[in-house]
């Protein structure tokens, strides 16, 4: 895309208006159907790193149950860098999320006010189809993205708990509370991976889908 277009278009995206948005890219000859498609793919991109950095963030959970008092405030400040990271990266995925929602809303009304314009019964019928079939995949996707996104938070509640914690207890029976947390933080992100894993299946599922129906 044309760095000059997006730089217009971002003065209407700043004013919140989708339809203007939709309009003008729709103008410059990219359709509703491939921002959806771009939406989703940056979503599972976002998920993947997501996914790495919720990783990241337990395995220095996990070191600083192993530290002497010596490290401890070493590790207090790693383990707070992760928590900002995965602080960051959470809201990413659902500001991802968000964005998609807003483009394919706008897709399937237009594609459903669009039917009554066919005078060819069989074609009408035929898109008619394909826009419950898609609706039902993109519900699918969504379900599967939304599912992954709420196990972040109680996570990042758990976290966020231990590490401010640990910021005022630099000791070792903060250590023997934060090892006590570990198991239940390690199964927590173990389920976290699994849904971000099967999400981004539905979204390559998906972007498949809509690149060979297109």
């Amino acid at each position: 895309m044309k760095p000059l277009f997006v730089s217009l278009l971002a003065g209407v995206l700043l004013a919140g208006c989708s339809s203007a948005y939709y309009g003008a890219m729709d103008k410059a000859g990219f359709a509703k159907r491939d921002i959806l498609v771009s939406r989703v793919e940056k979503a599972q991109g976002a998920q993947e790193e997501a996914k790495v950095q919720f990783a990241t963030a337990l395995d220095a959970f996990l070191a600083v149950t192993k530290v002497d008092g010596g490290q401890l405030k070493a590790k207090y400040d790693e383990l707070n860098n992760q928590l900002k990271d995965c602080e960051s990266r959470a809201k990413e995925v659902n500001d991802r999320i968000a964005a998609i929602d807003d483009v394919a809303e706008a897709l399937f009304t237009d594609w459903g006010n669009e039917l009554a314009l066919y005078t060819n019964a069989a074609l009408r019928t035929q898109s008619q189809q394909q826009l419950g079939a898609t609706r039902q995949r993109y519900a699918q996707l969504m379900a599967a993205m939304r599912s992954a996104a709420a196990r972040m938070d109680p996570i990042l509640a758990n976290f966020r708990d231990q590490v401010l914690f640990l910021k005022h207890n630099l000791n070792a029976q903060a250590l023997r509370s934060l090892d006590s947390m570990s198991r239940a933080l390690q199964g927590d992100i173990a389920n976290l991976i699994r849904d971000m894993e099967k999400s981004i299946r539905e979204a390559d599922a998906f972007i498949r889908e809509m690149k060979t129906t297109g």
